[in-house]
């Protein structure tokens, strides 16, 4: 089967999930709105939908094995629990609806809100890093990186980060779910092409994964890649 057939049926198969996991919520929008994210069909959702929504590409992983423990040193953390916010444009336009809701916001104003997210023109992922133990601090060289998985032909094309902290005042940025105070939020950039200019994402790849690096231990999480990134070089033109 070619990688876009592959991707056909997957997309098939998550729309029934997302089929069942709607029923009974009340929200007035298809499952297949999350298709339409330019037509302003967000700014109906219900603040359920929105969250749902969010937490559709919110993941959960650690940095470092379970079992692992302090030896001979005192100065870092025996492993580090990581969550990790795929701000797609879904996400993006579910973080506005939710700031409109809460905040007696105006569809132009909601629409602001948006542009202004998509103004970094690249795309974001919201880190959350809670040290085990140890000494709790999070070292400033830590990295992370985003990448192919389960690319059918075996390659791998891999992006590094950038810590954006100024992104935090940005409301649609903010991911807007209850946040868990021993996790420490970064917002990080990725551009969404190689060096030469070419999409990280095209049809062929079905899954994206973040590698997030401290000292010597590794965590990851992944994700089906959305049709709204696909082939993009910028999630979409920054607002002038």
């Amino acid at each position: 089967m070619t990688g876009q057939g592959m991707r056909s049926r997957l997309v098939v198969v998550a729309s029934l999930l997302q089929l069942v996991a709607l029923v009974g919520t009340g929200s007035s929008c298809s499952v297949y709105a999350l298709q339409e994210v330019g037509a302003g069909d967000y700014l109906s959702w219900s603040t359920d939908y929105a969250e749902r929504v969010i937490k559709a590409m919110r993941r959960d992983g650690r940095v470092g094995g379970i079992f692992d423990t302090r030896i001979l040193s005192t100065d870092r953390s025996y492993n580090y629990k990581l969550t990790a916010t795929w701000l797609t444009p879904e996400v993006i336009r579910a973080g506005a609806r939710i700031a409109q809701v809460n905040g007696f916001l105006s569809d132009e104003a909601t629409q602001d809100l948006v542009e202004d997210a998509e103004a970094v023109g690249e795309t974001v992922v919201l880190v959350e890093i809670d040290p085990r133990e140890g000494s709790g601090v999070i070292p400033l060289d830590w990295v992370a990186a985003l990448r192919w998985k389960d690319r059918e032909d075996g390659s791998s094309k891999t992006v590094r980060g950038v810590s954006t902290p100024a992104l935090r005042r940005l409301p649609a940025l903010a991911g807007l779910l209850p946040r868990n105070y021993d996790y420490d939020r970064l917002w990080l950039v990725f551009p969404l092409h190689s060096p030469e200019g070419h999409p990280l994402f095209d049809e062929t790849t079905l899954r994206a994964e973040l590698v997030v690096r401290i000292y010597d231990k590794e965590g990851r999480v992944d994700w089906p890649v959305p049709d709204s990134v696909l082939g993009r070089t910028e999630i979409p033109t920054p607002r002038p």
